[in-house]
């Protein structure tokens, strides 16, 4: 019976891997695809490879995902781990069909805490706090901040080019930075599935917590959200790419660039899961805010803020609810 969850369990995660993929693609190459660097399946292909390279730069993230909540070992744990992805899951479903750019990471965390709750499980508050509520927090605003100033400051060393050829320019430079934000993309996504795959083989007393991740989780990971990148998010493009503001080649870059910067960094120096969608969101928002702050329609802003606050609840609550269902079927 063990041994069935335990491959249920895995299997639903590289499920919840391949949906933050084609949820998240347009985090990578929306920018690109507006301000028509890149052709929509070019950019798609490249995110999908870049994603896939990605997710073997690095494990700590995964590791943090793994310290989130402490379900102890055995059948009941496998069943809180799987619900906290079922819960992840339906959130993202829910916000990938209003075309909503939230955060799968935050869905995850907050899917793993409810189910923990539910079932009475430990969950590191320190870990939540430190590594997941902060950085979700100060990631959005300082990649606004960054945005806004990279741009001007591009906006000052360009003011005596031509137009034309500057975007020409900009446009090829987004291939770059297209890729270096699809890297990132895989650097944080796919390790925060690694982090829960590692927790159900801890769970199953398969591995113990001081082991490094196997090389098959990995590879998997890496695998599942590739797929799910190449098979693109094109409601959420259309949200990120044109209805916050139109981009052009040069705004795009600055956002991209801002947003890569901010993965790797967290990634390495904090060992925070931070959001892909809310980085790139609020840097695209920051160098929109140069043309005028007018120039940024608020209101569709507002509805992803929105969507940005309510993720970590309500995955929880539908992990919370998956669990409760759950229990009558499995006492």
């Amino acid at each position: 019976m063990e041994i069935a969850i335990i491959v249920a369990v895995v299997v639903v995660a590289l499920v919840f891997d391949y949906t933050n993929g084609f949820h998240d693609a347009a985090n990578a190459i929306a920018t690109s695809v507006s301000t028509r660097a890149l052709t929509p399946r070019v950019a798609l292909a490249m995110a999908a490879v870049m994603n896939f390279v990605g997710a073997f730069l690095g494990q700590k993230v995964a590791q943090t995902v793994s310290e989130t909540i402490s379900p102890g070992t055995g059948t009941h744990a496998l069943v809180i781990v799987m619900c906290g992805l079922l819960g992840a899951i339906t959130w993202n479903m829910i916000t990938w069909y209003f075309g909503m750019p939230s955060s799968s990471s935050h869905a995850l965390i907050g899917g793993l805490v409810g189910a923990a709750l539910a079932a009475g499980a430990g969950v590191s508050w320190d870990v939540v706090v430190e590594k997941v509520a902060i950085p979700m927090v100060v990631s959005p605003i300082f990649a606004f901040g960054a945005g806004f100033l990279v741009m001007l400051a591009i906006m000052w060393i360009f003011r005596k080019a031509n137009p034309s050829k500057a975007n020409r320019g900009f446009r090829l430079a987004q291939t770059a930075s297209a890729a270096a934000m699809a890297l990132g993309h895989g650097l944080q996504d796919a390790q925060k599935t690694m982090g829960v795959i590692f927790l159900a083989l801890l769970a199953g007393d398969y591995v113990s917590a001081d082991d490094p991740l196997p090389l098959w989780v990995i590879a998997a990971a890496a695998g599942a959200i590739s797929l799910g990148t190449y098979s693109g998010g094109w409601r959420i493009m259309r949200t990120l790419g044109r209805r916050i503001i139109h981009l052009d080649p040069a705004r795009g870059f600055a956002a991209e660039s801002v947003a890569a910067s901010v993965l790797y960094t967290t990634a390495y120096a904090f060992e925070a899961p931070i959001s892909t969608t809310h980085t790139i969101t609020s840097a695209v928002m920051g160098v929109g805010a140069t043309k005028r702050l007018s120039a940024v329609r608020w209101g569709v802003a507002r509805s992803i803020v929105t969507a940005w606050v309510l993720t970590f609840p309500m995955a929880a609550l539908a992990a919370a609810l998956c669990y409760w269902v759950a229990r009558i079927f499995l006492p």
